[in-house]
C-alpha cells in the first residue's frame, strides 16, 4: 500500500507540474485548453464552470465554450492538456474540416507554438533546480571524508577479490579519489557496465584490485565495500505490544546479528525478518556496549514491529552554498545528471548495461518512491527531482507522441512553411502511441522480473 501511495503522490506531482507548464504556456498564448486531465482514457470525475462538479464522461456535443475541463481519467500512467486546434493523444481532428479560429494552435505563430509544446519540460526541469538548489542552500551536500575501507566481511565478494580491511582507495580506472562520495560515484556510475581497476594503498604499498562488473551488487543488495566508520543500523522505534516489544528488543539497541546473520544494512535485516513469517528468529544486539541475544517471532506480515535506522559513524564534513550560489551548483547537479543519462543510454543501446538494470517502469518508480520517504522527507523531494529531470529529458526527445516529437513536426511546418496534413500527424500520433504502449510494456515486464 506504501508503494500505491508514494507512486501516486510521485507521479500526480510530476504530471501536474508538466501538464500545466503547458496549460499556463496555452493560456498566455491565447489558446484555448478544454481539457486538463490527470491520467488517460475514461475520465472519472472533474469540474468546468458550465457543468460544475460531475462523474462520468461528458456529453459528446459537450461546448465547453472556451472553459477548461479539469479532470481525472482512469490510467493514472500521464496526463494531457487538450489545446484546441492541435492534434494530440486524444487523437480529435474534427477540427480539421473547419477554418482555424484564433484561440487555435494551429492558428498561432512558430514561436508561440514552441512555446507552449516546450513549457513542459521546461517546467519539469524547473522542479528539479529548484529541488536541487533547496538541497543545496539549507543541507548542502555531506561528503564522508575517508577513502579506507572499514570492514571487509571474511568469505565475501569483497574478500575474494583481494579487499582488505584499513585499504585506502586512490583511484577507480585512474580517476584519483579524495573521498567516498567520490568513490562509490566512479566504482558505482560512471563505470556501470565496465570492469573496474581501484589501486589502493596497503602497508604503504600501492596494490592493484580488478573488478569485475559482474561481482559488484544491485543497489538494492548490501555494499560490496564499507567505509571508514561505516553505518550502524540500529533499531530507532519500538512499537508497543508488537512482536519485538515483547522479545525486550528496545529503541538505540544496534543490530549486530539476526539468524546468525551479520548486518550491515537496513535492508538486511529487513529482509531475513520478512523471509521468517510466524517463525523463530535470534537477534543480537549491542546495549549500553553489551552484547545481548534475545528472540522473536515475527507476524504473519513478516514484520516485528519495528522502525530500523543507519547511522554514519566516521568523519562527515558538510560542503555550505550561498543562495545564489546553490542556483549555480543545482544546475551544475543538473548537467552531471543529464551527462550521466546519456551515457547510461548509450551504454543501454551498445549492450554494456542490461535495459532493466538502468530503466525502470512504474514498480520500480513505487519501489523508490516508498524507499526515499521512508528516509526523510528530503530523500524523496531528492527522488522526485532525478525523476522530473528524467522525465524532462525524455519528453524532449524527438519521438510521435513525446513533446519532442510535436516539436520536430513544428520546427519542419516552420520550415516548409505550410502545414503537414492532419491525417499524416495523426498516422505519426497513431505509430508513436502504439510502439510508446510496446515500450511501457517491456519496461513493465523488466520490473516484474526484478521484483
Amino acid at each position: 500500500m506504501d508503494y500505491v501511495i508514494y507512486f501516486a503522490i510521485t507521479i500526480g506531482i510530476l504530471v501536474f507540474v508538466h501538464e500545466f507548464g503547458h496549460f499556463a504556456a496555452a493560456k498566455l498564448s491565447g489558446m484555448r485548453a478544454d481539457v486538463f486531465a490527470i491520467g488517460f482514457g475514461k475520465r472519472l470525475f472533474g469540474w468546468n464552470k458550465i457543468t460544475g462538479f460531475t462523474f462520468g464522461e461528458l456529453p459528446k456535443d459537450f461546448n465547453g465554450e472556451g472553459n477548461t475541463d479539469y479532470r481525472l481519467s482512469l490510467l493514472p500512467l500521464g496526463g494531457y492538456v487538450k489545446i484546441a486546434g492541435m492534434v494530440d493523444e486524444s487523437f480529435d481532428t474534427e477540427f480539421a474540416n473547419k477554418e482555424p479560429e484564433p484561440w487555435e494552435f494551429r492558428s498561432k505563430p512558430v514561436h508561440k507554438k514552441i512555446f507552449v509544446i516546450t513549457a513542459g519540460v521546461l517546467m519539469n526541469l524547473l522542479l528539479a533546480w529548484i529541488i536541487f538548489w533547496g538541497a543545496n542552500f539549507f543541507q548542502g551536500k555531506q561528503v564522508i571524508e575517508t577513502t579506507a575501507i572499514g570492514y571487509v566481511e571474511p568469505n565475501s565478494i569483497a574478500d575474494s577479490l583481494g579487499f582488505k580491511t584499513g585499504d585506502k582507495i586512490l583511484s577507480v580506472n585512474n580517476k584519483k579519489v579524495d573521498n567516498w562520495n567520490e568513490f562509490e560515484s566512479e566504482f558505482l556510475i560512471n563505470s556501470m557496465g565496465k570492469d573496474a581497476e581501484i589501486k589502493a594503498e596497503r602497508d604503504n604499498k600501492i596494490v592493484e584490485i580488478k573488478v569485475p562488473r559482474s561481482k559488484v551488487p544491485d543497489q538494492n543488495e548490501a555494499p560490496l565495500l564499507l567505509a571508514e566508520g561505516w553505518e550502524q543500523t540500529y533499531i530507532d522505534s519500538v512499537f508497543k505490544g508488537t512482536p519485538a516489544s515483547k522479545a525486550g528488543i528496545k529503541k538505540g539497541d544496534i543490530l549486530l546479528k539476526i539468524n546468525n546473520e551479520d548486518i550491515q544494512t537496513r535492508g538486511e535485516a529487513t529482509s531475513i525478518i520478512s523471509r521468517n513469517k510466524n517463525k523463530q528468529i535470534s537477534v543480537e544486539v549491542i546495549r549500553n556496549r553489551d552484547t545481548v541475544s534475545l528472540s522473536a517471532v515475527p507476524d504473519m506480515n513478516g514484520v516485528i514491529g519495528v522502525l530500523i535506522a543507519q547511522k554514519f559513524t566516521g568523519k562527515i564534513k558538510y560542503e555550505t552554498y550561498g543562495f545564489f550560489e546553490s542556483f549555480y551548483y543545482g544546475w551544475k547537479d543538473i548537467v552531471k545528471i543529464t551527462d550521466l543519462t546519456f551515457t547510461m543510454l548509450g551504454r543501454v543501446i551498445s549492450g554494456e548495461i542490461e535495459f532493466g538494470k538502468a530503466f525502470g517502469g512504474p514498480i520500480k518508480i513505487a519501489q523508490y518512491a516508498a524507499k526515499s520517504a521512508d528516509t526523510g522527507i528530503l530523500n524523496f523531494l531528492y527522488f522526485l527531482a532525478l525523476l522530473s529531470l528524467t522525465l524532462a529529458i525524455i519528453n524532449i526527445m524527438p519521438f510521435p507522441v513525446l513533446d519532442g516529437g510535436h516539436l520536430l513536426i513544428i520546427i519542419i511546418e516552420g520550415v516548409i512553411r505550410r502545414e503537414i496534413p492532419v491525417k499524416v500527424k495523426v498516422a505519426i500520433q497513431n505509430v508513436g502511441f502504439v510502439l510508446l504502449l510496446l515500450l511501457m510494456a517491456f519496461i513493465l515486464y523488466n520490473d516484474i522480473l526484478n521484483i
